[in-house]
């Protein structure tokens, strides 16, 4: 029973890099076996189909995103720290951003051009971010902008890695990372943007 799950965890391993490296809709059943190191026969008594393995592969993803969520939830001192450690994450996986592109974002972006109906199990890994920078505007005071200013800077993070794996460039990535810091800096300072009275 133990062998069985190290295998099947061996092969979503596998197949989530495999599907960020050459993509979903290019990576076969035989190249994941191949990385695996198993035969199809034992490949099939763990997944009948890729489209098993891909919702396997998200699932991975979610429960390593929350995970690492809750590790910075733990780590940093308060919310704007939280929000820095996310901005970092173009720097801090700037290597695999550069050759690939954004794991979410591509995975999205491929499942939608497919039409694949994962595609929404996809866009939960987004949610999970867009919550937990939302509940960290918040904590800054932000409630009634929380999920415009969670939106901003998830898009600053999609457009900078798509930049990034387009020109390969780690000096732009950088000044990026230092520009919408700066942002936060002057948002925090100026605090919330009065509401408009009626």
């Amino acid at each position: 029973m133990a062998e069985g799950a190290g295998t099947r965890a061996q092969i979503v391993d596998a197949a989530n890099r495999l599907f960020y490296v050459k993509g979903f809709e290019h990576t076969s059943f035989a190249t994941i076996a191949e990385t695996v190191g198993i035969s199809r026969g034992n490949f099939y008594h763990h997944f009948k189909s890729k489209d098993e393995i891909l919702g396997a592969v998200i699932e991975a993803r979610l429960q390593s995103t929350r995970a690492m969520l809750a590790e910075w939830d733990r780590d940093e001192r308060g919310p704007a720290e939280r929000v820095r450690r996310f901005v970092e994450i173009v720097v801090t996986n700037g290597a695999d951003i550069q050759n690939f592109g954004c794991p979410v974002g591509t995975l999205t972006n491929e499942l939608a051009k497919l039409g694949h109906p994962a595609r929404p199990q996809a866009v939960a890994v987004f949610d999970l971010f867009r919550t937990w920078l939302r509940a960290q505007f918040e904590e800054l005071g932000f409630a009634a902008e929380a999920d415009d200013l969670a939106m901003h800077v998830l898009a600053f993070s999609q457009g900078v890695a798509t930049l990034s794996n387009a020109f390969r460039d780690g000096e732009f990535v950088r000044r990026e990372v230092d520009r919408l810091h700066a942002w936060l800096d002057e948002r925090l300072a100026h605090g919330p943007t009065p509401r408009a009275a009626h």
